[in-house]
């Protein structure tokens, strides 16, 4: 499958620390999403707020559209750069509320959503296994709720955005993990797709340049060492090495860096000699969150991809 170019740019929204001064210029300046105002869009209500265990992190947002059903579903995982907390920042930067906008748009276009909040580095238990374990948990839930809120589970993706396209890459690949795996979950729940917003699909490859795009180690610190140390882990914690998954995949990309796009590049090539089903797009937005901005251009293009996923039979 030849590769969609289209145009984005940011990575992880942990690369605001070294980068932070370029992108608060631009956003006063009008020419890119910022994330501060992003969390300031009016949204409606979520319908509820449930939790899926006992840790004060471990809950999502159900956001259902007017009508009775069945509705399908998108699961919504934040980005961080794996992280609780970034340098500067509000903490709702990277929680669940930055996805609030996109939760209210899906429901706008008659799509449910189910979005995850979990534990990062810096929560207690979050990095490995702990943080796969609450996204695992957290989608396999979907199965107890979807009688209650008219869900429609046969037709569900993932949309992730940053870090969190990552960890939502991971979500529909999860199924070929082995038993041995502490991330191993009888029958997974069956995802349609998923969308990746501007993140890696791969910890091993992003390893480096996560210095100049998150400020620090943070893959290592996220699976507690190095791939030497805990190859498994790195095997286990990537979609790339999870390969074929049979499972439609929709990438979003900066043109800028070059290193970042390179790397997505090379995993549409590896996916699609695999046999994968993916696509990859380059956005015209100048910030990395404009691709979970509905007011932005490039969410149309987003939207049209979650609309395919969610036709597909």
């Amino acid at each position: 499958m030849s590769l969609v170019r289209i145009r984005l740019a940011g990575w992880s929204s942990r690369g605001l620390i070294p980068a932070l001064p370029l992108l608060l210029s631009s956003w006063l300046c009008g020419q890119s999403t910022n994330p501060l105002e992003l969390l300031k869009q009016p949204t409606p209500p979520a319908t509820g707020q449930i939790t899926y265990g006992k840790d004060s992190l471990q809950f999502g947002e159900i956001r259902v559209p007017s009508g009775n059903g069945p509705f399908p579903v998108a699961i919504l995982v934040h980005g961080g750069c794996w992280s609780a907390k970034l340098k500067g920042l509000p903490e709702a930067v990277t929680s669940f509320e930055l996805l609030r906008p996109i939760a209210s748009a899906l429901a706008d276009a008659g799509i449910a959503s189910w979005n995850i909040e979990y534990r990062r580095l810096g929560n207690d238990g979050g990095g490995w296994p702990g943080t796969y374990q609450d996204l695992g948990r957290a989608t396999d839930l979907l199965r107890d709720i979807a009688w209650r809120y008219h869900l429609d589970l046969s037709h569900t993706i993932v949309i992730g955005h940053s870090s969190g396209g990552q960890l939502a890459m991971w979500l529909v690949a999860r199924g070929r993990l082995p038993k041995t795996s502490p991330l191993y979950t009888d029958a997974p729940l069956p995802l349609k797709g998923v969308v990746d917003i501007d993140g890696p699909p791969d910890l091993e490859t992003f390893r480096p340049i996560e210095q100049p795009m998150c400020g620090g180690p943070v893959v290592t610190q996220f699976l507690g060492g190095t791939s030497a140390e805990f190859p498994h882990r790195y095997r286990e914690g990537s979609i790339a090495a999870l390969l074929p998954t049979g499972i439609r995949q929709e990438l979003f990309i900066r043109a800028k860096p070059a290193e970042a796009h390179g790397l997505l590049e090379q995993y549409v090539g590896v996916a699609e000699k695999a046999g994968d089903p993916v696509r990859m797009f380059t956005l015209t937005g100048n910030s990395h969150f404009d691709g979970i901005n509905p007011t932005a251009p490039d969410w149309a293009t987003v939207m049209a991809s979650v609309q395919t996923l969610l036709r597909n039979p």
